[in-house]
């Protein structure tokens, strides 16, 4: 498949639909690449250098942080569950300019890791703000930031998810959520 940053279009209303088709597709592989535990799909969503903004509902401070340094922090946590499912849903899209856009879209994050706790799953419901950035390889994120409007279920499980004694981490949220 040749995408929008591999040749000119000439008609800047079809080369706008191609860049909203791509940020769809990065809205999808950080899904994917969460849920499939596919690191390196994962990875190809982002920038190399992003701010990851999860204060809203995980009360972590907004880091700016290597995108690898990202994927290797979340990468444990969301393996450490029996199950994630990531759906990604209402996106739109706005463009700043040619090469700057941002995408809000509905998130439902379901987490799922029997434990003595209680319930074994945890649902997040929010939304994601992505600021995108067209790179010489596509658009990328280089700004991930989650509104959490409301969480079902036991959040204890992301405190069961690396077991006990593991290092808390230092970067983001719990999860990706």
């Amino acid at each position: 498949m040749t995408l929008s940053h591999e040749y000119p279009i000439a008609d800047p209303r079809v080369g706008r639909l191609q860049d909203r088709a791509e940020i769809g597709d990065v809205q999808l592989r950080y899904a994917t690449g969460t849920d499939s535990h596919d690191w390196e799909l994962f990875r190809s969503c982002f920038a190399d250098e992003i701010e990851v903004d999860f204060r809203d509902g995980f009360g972590q401070p907004a880091v700016r942080v290597s995108a690898d340094e990202w994927v290797k922090e979340t990468a444990p946590r969301m393996e450490s569950f029996t199950a994630t499912q990531h759906m990604i849903t209402n996106l739109v899209i706005t463009f700043a300019d040619d090469d700057q856009a941002t995408c809000v879209a509905y998130v439902r994050a379901s987490h799922h890791l029997p434990n003595s706790t209680g319930d074994s799953d945890q649902i997040v419901y929010g939304y994601y703000t992505n600021r995108f950035r067209r790179t010489s390889s596509g658009w990328r994120i280089v700004r991930v930031k989650l509104t959490t409007l409301w969480m079902t279920g036991n959040f204890g499980i992301f405190g069961s998810a690396l077991g006990p004694g593991e290092p808390s981490r230092r970067i983001g949220s719990p999860s990706t959520a």
